[in-house]
């Protein structure tokens, strides 16, 4: 009986080394979320969360975290976070993208190509604007009066008040034309 016991134990112990995984930590996706839960109330998280799934910055975060900065801290023991002027490289359907880090947003890049898209937050406007081609394009504008201007493709603004019935129509708006802001 004595010897079931320690086999039993043996087992487990060989299971829970050989089946463990380092999953990471996440950072650069967990500070970015962080930073966008003290932005404002929850209808401005809201809105910030929505253009930046629109542009995939939440994607592109994750895609990083996991591909490369999650494997730099496996096999190093720390996380590399995103500082300012940082390049890192992540992959794309279409190739290889370097993402740097700037003081004000991000600059993303193919590889082997020279143009780049910026996504630049604008503290004095309170703006989210993407710069590609010498043009610049706000994205979202963050009001003094509870609500937040959304601009459309078409040149078209959409006022949506940061309350839930707002966000609904925010998200109506993005999600009934898939290609919201590709079209700039």
């Amino acid at each position: 009986m004595k010897r079931n016991k320690l086999t039993f134990v043996a087992v487990v112990l060989s299971g829970s080394l050989l089946f463990s995984s380092c999953v990471g930590s996440f950072g650069l996706f967990n500070r970015l979320t962080s930073w966008n839960q003290s932005v404002g109330t929850k209808f401005v998280n809201e809105l910030v969360f929505l253009a930046f799934n629109i542009i995939p910055v939440y994607g592109v975060a994750y895609l990083a975290d996991a591909l490369v900065i999650n494997s730099i801290e496996f096999w190093s023991g720390t996380n590399p976070m995103a500082n300012v002027g940082d390049v890192k490289k992540v992959k794309g359907e279409n190739g290889n993208y370097m993402v740097k880090t700037l003081e004000n947003g991000y600059s993303i890049t193919k590889e082997g190509e020279t143009a780049s898209m910026d996504l630049i937050y604008d503290q004095a406007t309170n703006t989210w604007n993407v710069v590609a081609n010498g043009e610049t394009a706000p994205l979202v504008k963050m009001n003094n009066d509870g609500t937040a201007d959304m601009f459309m493709p078409n040149g078209e603004r959409m006022n949506v008040t940061l309350d839930a019935q707002g966000m609904i129509a925010a998200r109506q708006a993005t999600t009934t034309n898939p290609m919201f802001f590709a079209a700039r």
